[in-house]
């Protein structure tokens, strides 16, 4: 995968699509399979906002029955199948414990009706291969069941739990950057750090982009046949490049998430506190994240980060929830923020609205019918889970727009970038015993991360000396740090500490560590001593929170 504007400004395109997180992703991916040629332009890094600030989840929605979307519930768990099929080395089942309480919406009897129809809808969720990969029914537990898997639960009132399934990815930002390495390994072309200014227009008729090269300054003109607009929470601001008053518009959901030592076992929980409304308690590579918030956002998302306000906040919900834990601030060692686009048909209409009850539901909006722009389109809303769906019905409508008859998707059957394994485990064990000289951890690690790919970093030229872990905290190796600048189009050091690699997501990961990697990405784009300082810096300044 290589960056080349100049090169994408000589060329026409079918499809410019703005945006590099799990929508714009997606759509390259399967806009590509289906034989259209495709840009990808991304401001920033692939997955650098929304994708990356997610719980880990792929899940159903549990709680959208309760709003009666039946229709999400069920397109959700029909797509965790399918994450489960084409994703295999990302996504796992994972157990959510939920305690039941007295009598009404928490009762016992209530949440088995809920999760009798939640397991009525996933009826397919065990037409898979592996066995390791299908999902129990729900189950019941005892009070005692309930408290020996989770001491802290709130004793008062409780009456035992119910045990339910969903799937939990192990790294969202490497799924994401699976569907770009898919799409550019097929033909398509993307560059991160490359931001759109403007539209090329004639009269009401898009016919390109103007794009900003941030690693240069210089700017670029990419013409297609159509635009795409998957840039999340900036959506709205996209929209307004081509109208000032667009019919759709954004409410931002922040979500906070804090990270912890390992504290809750195997065993996910979904937990109501009186204070904060429901959270998750996860677990997640050898830590829990507790998440997530939901308050509307107004400020510039350019602008999103976790102030120690926010972390205080939440951890009194936490407790509030989950008495017993008794969490401080010395107990977070990590903490990130998302930004849920949600939909909002009335843009204009001034009225205050709240996000926890807003649908998660995605539109796909042709501006030729919505605001008399012709060549535009703009994906909004949706959840992870449903993000390759959404995909299918943009590329549909792309090959309307363009006058082509569409071919039929195919990213449902489509093994990922790294995804074309069978059985895990046992794709795993193979690998392990091919490479008995190196650490079976490390070679965990990079079957998670690289999937079917990871033979490509342990025989690369570089391997037999960057075999060693670079620290005694991570797995990670200096392979995939070399790998990823020459493959992978990791440009900072952030790049390839959150998003290449899960290095900085559970962390700080040592001052150590943060030299070796800077000092090889320094030898593989000529970086001077000044620059890997200023590289170290913006990691450091990311890893902290935001002042209030």
């Amino acid at each position: 995968m290589k960056r080349d504007l100049p090169h994408m400004a000589q060329e026409t395109f079918d499809l410019a699509i703005i945006g590099g997180g799990i929508s714009g992703a997606s759509i390259a991916w399967d806009a590509t399979l289906r034989g259209l040629k495709v840009a990808l332009l991304e401001k920033d890094d692939f997955a650098h906002a929304t994708t990356a600030g997610s719980s880990k989840l792929i899940h159903g929605g549990l709680r959208y029955l309760v709003n009666g979307e039946l229709g999400l519930v069920r397109e959700s768990l029909k797509e965790r199948r399918i994450w489960e099929t084409i994703a295999p080395h990302m996504v796992d089942p994972l157990p959510f414990l939920i305690p039941t309480y007295g009598k009404g919406m928490q009762s016992g009897l209530v949440l088995s009706v809920g999760l009798t129809f939640y397991d009525l809808l996933s009826f397919d969720r065990n037409w898979l291969n592996d066995d390791d990969k299908k999902l129990p029914g729900y189950k019941s537990l005892s009070r005692q069941e309930a408290l020996e898997i989770m001491p802290s639960l709130k004793k008062e009132g409780l009456t035992g739990a119910k045990i339910y399934y969903d799937c939990q990815m192990f790294a969202p930002e490497r799924l994401c950057l699976e569907f770009i390495l898919g799409a550019t390994d097929k033909g398509a072309q993307a560059a991160n750090y490359a931001k759109v200014t403007d539209f090329i227009r004639h009269d009401d008729i898009v016919e390109g982009v103007v794009v900003e090269d941030r690693l240069t300054g210089k700017s670029h003109n990419i013409r297609a046949g159509l635009v795409i607009n998957a840039s999340g929470p900036w959506a709205d601001k996209v929209m307004g490049l081509a109208d000032d008053t667009p019919s759709r518009g954004l409410i931002r959901s922040k979500g906070i998430h804090i990270i912890t030592r390992e504290l809750s076992g195997k065993t996910a929980l979904a937990i109501q506190s009186a204070i904060g409304g429901h959270f998750f308690v996860i677990p997640w590579r050898g830590h829990t994240i507790f998440g997530t918030t939901d308050s509307v956002f107004k400020g510039n998302p350019d602008t999103l980060g976790v102030s120690e306000t926010d972390i205080t906040s939440f951890l009194e919900v936490v407790n509030d929830g989950l008495p017993g834990l008794n969490l401080t601030r010395e107990d977070v060692v990590h903490q990130y923020a998302g930004l849920r686009p949600l939909v909002d048909t009335n843009p204009n209409d001034g009225e205050e609205t709240e996000s926890y009850n807003v649908s998660r539901a995605a539109e796909v909006a042709d501006h030729a019918k919505l605001d008399g722009i012709e060549g535009f389109i703009s994906a909004l809303g949706g959840k992870w889970t449903t993000s390759r769906h959404l995909a299918e019905q943009v590329v549909a409508m792309a090959f309307e727009k363009l006058g082509r008859d569409a071919p039929a998707s195919t990213t449902a059957t489509t093994p990922l970038y790294g995804g074309g394994i069978e059985i895990f485990r046992e794709f795993l064990q193979t690998a392990q015993q091919r490479h008995p000289e190196v650490d079976p951890a490390i070679i965990e690690n990079l079957a998670r991360f690289h999937g079917s790919r990871l033979e490509d970093i342990l025989t690369s030229d570089t391997a037999s000396s960057l075999l060693e872990p670079l620290s005694e905290t991570r797995k990670d190796i200096g392979a995939q740090v070399i790998h990823c600048v020459r493959n992978e189009m990791a440009i900072t050091l952030s790049d390839m500490l959150f998003r290449r690699s899960g290095i900085a997501t559970l962390g700080h990961p040592g001052t150590e560590l943060l030299q070796k990697a800077a000092n090889l990405m320094a030898d593989e784009l000529n970086w001077d001593s000044a620059e890997r300082a200023i590289q170290i810096e913006a990691v450091e300044r990311r890893l902290e929170t935001i002042a209030d």
